[in-house]
């Protein structure tokens, strides 16, 4: 079977960030190891771009980023060293108005050794939920995960994320994980969306897993009161709530770096993620725009901007080449 580069890139992705060893997975994906190591090598020798099947006919050359843009590129790298290749190409494209590719960035960035091999894991959320959303506050994942703050204990973090651009709205630090700290979550999360004051046909559906804070009575009386509805995903299936799981550890690859001797240090941390998390970082399930430009609207038309940058970034190179051809 012939994969497209993009399959290729994804397999490779899945196998690097999988907790299972390469052969287990590799058989999961029913992909040889001998063929996937040819990939792989090809990977780290080219980037994705290497990817591709080879053709016969040689390269376009008219499509090569001078060495000023390049210059350029190794520049905004070594400022904002927490972006990834495609971040980077990303931010380039939208602050410099000039179109470059992920494939050219890991490609330049690989030959001034500036790659990194992957630090942490990644949780692999294959199953999506049954009902897609298709508007921001149509449905609302929240659920709770855990901190240990030094001489303090544990505490637990309860988030609401709009599920159709994973956009944080509301979170809370918690000593308990009682059905009283969901509520006191989503009283947050409608004044923030202003669907406690909007007269809307549907208020948002909530999307949580079998906790006993979210099968108690009292939050079912909250849904209820609110005109809110509740589903609830298949018990030992966290593939349901797979975007606020990769929430969850998008933010503590992040946050438990350092250690917390005070609840505040770890309240700082979280708020100043949550905010880059909202409105600075692209989200590549989001056509790399970041979850308020999905949330708020802005997507399509940021979208439309980059698609006319590439368009006039590739004309721009044809035409330098044409005259140093000519």
């Amino acid at each position: 079977m012939r994969y497209p580069a993009s399959e290729k890139l994804e397999i490779i992705r899945i196998v690097e960030q999988s907790h299972l060893p390469a052969k287990r997975t590799l058989d999961q994906l029913g992909v040889a190891r001998r063929t996937f190591y040819r990939w792989y090598d090809r990977y780290l020798e080219g980037g994705p771009e290497a990817l591709q099947d080879r053709p016969s006919a040689p390269s376009r050359v008219w499509n090569r980023i001078g060495p000023e843009v390049q210059d350029q590129i190794v520049e905004m790298a070594l400022e904002q060293t927490d972006l990834s290749p495609r971040e980077l190409a990303v931010r380039f494209t939208d602050e410099k108005r000039y179109f470059v590719s992920e494939a050219t960035v890991y490609r330049l960035l690989k030959a001034h050794d500036l790659i990194t091999s992957p630090a942490y894991t990644v949780i692999k959320a294959a199953e999506a939920f049954h009902t897609q959303t298709s508007r921001p506050n149509e449905m609302w994942q929240t659920d709770f995960t855990y901190f240990k703050i030094i001489g303090w204990g544990w505490v637990y973090l309860s988030t609401v994320l709009d599920d159709y651009s994973r956009y944080i709205i509301a979170w809370k630090l918690c000593t308990t994980m009682r059905a009283e700290d969901v509520t006191d979550t989503l009283d947050m999360a409608l004044a923030a969306s202003g669907c406690n004051h909007a007269n809307v046909l549907h208020r948002p559906r909530l999307l949580s897993d079998n906790g006993p804070s979210y099968i108690a009575g009292e939050l079912a009386e909250y849904i209820e009161a609110n005109r809110m509805s509740h589903v609830r995903g298949a018990p030992f299936h966290p593939q349901t709530q797979g975007k606020i799981e990769r929430w969850h550890q998008t933010l503590k690859n992040r946050v438990l770096l350092e250690n917390y001797f005070l609840p505040g240090d770890l309240q700082q941390q979280i708020e100043a993620f949550v905010e880059h998390y909202n409105h600075q970082r692209y989200h590549e399930s989001l056509d790399n725009v970041t979850p308020a430009d999905a949330y708020f609207g802005r997507a399509a038309a940021i979208i439309k901007r980059r698609e006319r940058i590439k368009r006039k970034t590739l004309e721009h190179r044809r035409l330098q080449h044409c005259k140093l051809a000519a």
